[in-house]
């Protein structure tokens, strides 16, 4: 790779950090001004970068452009593999990843334990909104208009005595879920089954996905399954950065 290419590269990963003006982008990669100006030129003539009123330098619309068609041609089961993979290999659990089609959260990919039991989950299947913890995830994203109406329309069958069966009970869920942005299951949709999830977002900041964990209570406990809440969390910030989602 040229010298002027990687010179290029180095400035629009500055830029990603946040603006700068001329001598600042000069002093971080070590060379004269007037060549960061000879570089800045063309990325400012495709668009790649642009200066203010401030003559402060910021990313450009067509780093925008590229990030947005790139994530558009991987999809979001591609992008997950991995980490989903990595996290499975350690922690042993069954691993769920759950997107929204239209109404319904669907399972699209899953991960078995190293246990013996199965679940009867399996991709392709619909999550139940009311009872499980990635449909409460999912469902924590959207704004209170298009929520109070969409929850009218869930099926608030009674699958465990501790599934939610009341639709306010739910709203105050998910005020719950967008609160600490995780979500639990706690033998609402299996007898004996706990799951915890957590939220995949976009560069948006839209959430595009949930990863879960599901065990048995006689396999963990609940308290111990809580212990995989922080390494979850991680996991999904991963995917997340992968996606293009940068935390305010």
């Amino acid at each position: 790779m040229s010298q002027s290419l990687t010179r290029a590269l180095e400035i629009l990963r500055l830029l990603g950090e946040g603006p700068a003006s001329l001598d600042e982008l000069a002093d971080e990669l070590g060379v004269h001004k007037t060549t960061v100006l000879r570089l800045l030129r063309p990325l400012t003539d495709a668009r790649f970068a642009y200066h203010d009123a401030a003559h402060r330098y910021h990313l450009g619309s067509r780093v925008f452009d590229l990030a947005a068609r790139a994530s558009e041609q991987r999809s979001i089961k591609e992008i997950a593999a991995p980490h989903l993979i990595a996290f499975n290999r350690e922690y042993g659990r069954t691993t769920h990843l759950a997107a929204r089609e239209g109404d319904a959260v669907v399972y699209i990919d899953k991960l078995e334990s190293r246990d013996l039991i199965r679940m009867y989950s399996r991709v392709g299947m619909e999550a139940n909104l009311n009872s499980s913890a990635v449909g409460k995830v999912m469902l924590a994203d959207l704004p209170d208009a298009e929520l109070r109406p969409f929850v009218q329309g869930i099926d608030f069958t009674l699958r465990t005595p501790n599934t939610i069966v009341a639709p306010e009970a739910y709203l105050h869920e998910i005020e719950k879920v967008r609160e600490q942005d995780w979500a639990v299951d706690r033998e609402e949709n299996e007898p004996s089954i706990n799951c915890i999830a957590a939220p995949v977002r976009d560069a948006s900041g839209s959430v595009v996905a949930a990863v879960s964990v599901s065990v048995p209570d006689v396999v963990l406990p609940f308290d111990e399954l809580m212990d995989l809440l922080e390494p979850l969390r991680a996991t999904c910030a991963a995917i997340s950065g992968d996606c293009g989602y940068r935390p305010r």
